[in-house]
């Protein structure tokens, strides 16, 4: 997200987006709320969150979450508390709204409360003796904060999320309680060594969090980028082959990923669903710049496929080949 963006017209633009595909509302809805919480106005994102609630939606644990955390930056503690107690007792497989809800705690200070929150969570959800699934690694990464900050002694979950991290600082030094202090030094090389120490929670921290908007490229099938080329062949000069497209495709997402960019995705297009998009646009289909925005808006409205494929899963580009023997060969 751009520092510059303008949530209150990006929460607009994706209230739009909503009434015209509803069966996408709950993800662009979130989205819109995200943008409204950002943009300070959090009584009209918690009218999203309760309005969302009351269509039956797919994640309403989550849904709870975000609304317990939204309240309880202006104002509404005793409630975000009793949403938050209600999380614990449904106890969710999910382990987005257990995260959501003890950074809710953690960020007031309620630390221990949030410990006990995430230790639920860990034996609900991270199984002893087995390989841990990605989406927990959030639970293990903040409870080791949450800890570390309480001065608790290390437990076989600590050990775990320090085996589990990507940061290429030590879990222990980078949840030192103490550590904030060298921000006050006047020593240059202990300020660099921070600078270095947040730079890598920056990058790793939030890896997975609750709320993902993958950084999404654009994938055109063969018969759709023929249908596409045929209607539009001005934009022949972006899609010279399909075999040239998909190899952009892998190409742009292994630059993306040495680059250190998180939560990529691919997103499949369509001849329709582009056409419709420009038209919301009041632009010609033929206007690539369309192109990177249509991409976004399919991943807000959840859309977008993890990449790269896990272990021997499918390549993206629907060849049948597993990942491994296709595009993702060395």
């Amino acid at each position: 997200m751009r520092p510059d963006t303008d949530h209150t017209a990006e929460a607009e633009r994706l209230l739009r987006t909503a009434a015209q595909y509803p069966e996408d509302a709950e993800q662009l809805l979130l989205h819109a709320a995200a943008h409204l919480e950002l943009s300070g106005d959090r009584a009209r994102a918690t009218g999203l969150y309760d309005d969302l609630l009351a269509r039956s939606p797919q994640h309403p644990t989550l849904i709870r979450a975000l609304k317990a955390a939204n309240l309880w930056e202006y104002g509404h503690e005793a409630e975000a508390h009793a949403i938050i107690a209600g999380i614990r007792t449904a106890s969710p497989r999910d382990p987005a709204p257990w995260v959501i809800a003890a950074e809710a705690l953690e960020s007031h200070d309620e630390l221990q409360e949030a410990q006990d929150l995430l230790t639920e969570a860990v034996t609900a959800l991270v199984p002893p003796a087995e390989q841990t699934a990605p989406e927990t690694h959030p639970l293990l990464l903040t409870r080791h904060r949450v800890r570390r900050l309480l001065g608790l002694d290390h437990d076989t979950w600590d050990i775990l999320a320090d085996e589990v991290s990507t940061s290429p600082v030590p879990l222990d030094e980078l949840h030192d309680p103490k550590r904030v202090w060298s921000l006050g030094s006047e020593d240059p090389t202990e300020l660099r060594a921070e600078i270095a120490r947040l730079r890598a929670e920056l990058g790793s921290y939030r890896e997975a969090l609750s709320r993902p908007f993958p950084v999404a490229v654009l994938h055109w099938p063969a018969t759709e980028l023929t249908e596409l080329l045929t209607a539009y062949p001005a934009l022949t000069s972006e899609y010279p082959s399909h075999e040239a497209h998909l190899s952009t495709i892998e190409s742009s997402l292994r630059e993306l990923s040495a680059s250190g960019t998180p939560n990529l995705g691919i997103v499949t297009a369509t001849v329709p669903s582009y056409e419709a998009f420009a038209a919301s646009e009041a632009s010609s289909p033929e206007d690539a710049s369309l192109l990177p925005q249509y991409a976004t808006t399919l991943a807000a409205r959840g859309r977008a496929v993890g990449w790269p494929p896990r272990g021997g899963e499918g390549c993206w580009c629907g060849s049948g080949r597993a990942y491994g023997e296709c595009h993702g060969a060395d």
